[in-house]
């Protein structure tokens, strides 16, 4: 299975209602996200099934991402994917959707770093995640204990 690993783009540092979960993407973060999935794009991303957070931030950049694919279906949400979760959680969840070829999550840090180094077997962090990074992870087997490997990385272009 493909899994892509996507960090939400840059954000407002406040959100009105002073809540963290309802903080919205700035235009730089929209033109971030737009960057790398342009360019994944070209490069054959075409996830099957868009896995996002709840929060705002998340749901934003699911829904460009899915706009400037052409994704058709539903954007599912899960609070396995919030800040809070653990990646031992958020693996469990992606072990649901085990028939689909592709996934593309849509999470923040710390937790996508911790997903990253657990779907890559490793202790420590593999990839930094600064806003609107995307890495595709490929991973045999959807296991309690999965083993992939890193095929590539995307950061915006100014980055």
């Amino acid at each position: 299975m493909e899994i892509y690993l996507l960090r939400h783009g840059a954000t407002e540092r406040n959100a009105p209602s002073g809540g963290d979960a309802d903080r919205r993407l700035t235009n730089q973060g929209m033109a971030e996200v737009t960057d790398v999935v342009t360019q994944a794009h070209r490069a054959g991303f075409n996830p099957s099934l868009i896995l996002s957070s709840p929060y705002v931030r998340a749901l934003e950049t699911a829904r460009l991402t899915a706009r400037l694919l052409d994704y058709g279906q539903e954007i599912l949400t899960t609070i396995t994917l919030t800040p809070e979760s653990t990646p031992e959680d958020a693996w469990e969840e992606l072990r649901v959707y085990g028939d689909q070829p592709s996934i593309l999550v849509v999470t923040h840090e710390p937790l996508i770093s911790a997903v990253a180094s657990r779907l890559l077997g490793s202790a420590r962090t593999e990839i930094e995640f600064k806003t609107a990074t995307l890495t595709r992870i490929d991973v045999e087997t959807m296991t309690a204990k999965p083993r992939g490997v890193r095929r590539w990385t995307i950061v915006p272009t100014g980055a």
